[in-house]
């Protein structure tokens, strides 16, 4: 027997909370796997699923709020310019895969879109963040360093969102568990 809360904000903002705490877990979980584990991006895939989970709005403050709480609880990510340039990233993440997702037509192939979309519109404000950050600290943050940062070692966690996230999509709308 399926049962669904009433209220549908109650849900997402307790799927939001869900999700917000996987933020907080799923660093420790992959930080055990030797030279791989931050390149498997492990706070992107919460927020990349709460964009399905819970809409757009909710999704993009899990991704703004995930990097601060974890550093005010654990001192990681550093919080600049790290830390200040994922809260961009993650909240564009949220924002676009919730978007996309609530605008497209419920197929399989949509999934991939909203989320192909979210990572690269991510990757993209993560990018213009930085420079900006740069700009302040007086570093540097080159073309290199963009390509580096957001593609090249990021590859293992753009492989692990593409094969898991449409995954487990499908599967909690075949639970009933996405509208």
């Amino acid at each position: 027997m399926q049962t669904k809360t009433a209220n549908p904000a109650i849900r997402r903002m307790v799927s939001a909370a869900v999700c917000l705490a996987l933020c907080m877990v799923l660093p420790f979980l992959t930080g055990q796997i030797p030279q791989v584990g931050s390149a498997l991006c492990p706070m992107h895939i919460p927020v990349l699923l709460a964009g399905f989970l819970c809409g757009p709005w909710w999704a993009m403050a899990v991704g703004a709020v995930a990097p601060l709480l974890r550093f005010a609880l654990f001192g990681m990510p550093p919080i600049f310019p790290t830390g200040v340039a994922m809260c961009f990233e993650l909240a564009a993440y949220g924002l676009v895969s919730g978007l996309l997702y609530a605008r497209l037509p419920k197929k399989t192939a949509n999934v991939y879109v909203s989320l192909l979309a979210a990572m690269l519109a991510g990757r993209v404000v993560w990018g213009i963040v930085r420079v900006a950050l740069s700009g302040v600290a007086g570093e540097p943050f080159t073309w290199a360093a963009f390509m580096a940062g957001a593609f090249v070692n990021a590859v293992p966690g753009i492989i692990v969102h593409i094969l898991l996230i449409p995954v487990i999509v499908m599967a909690l709308r075949k639970a009933g568990l996405i509208d």
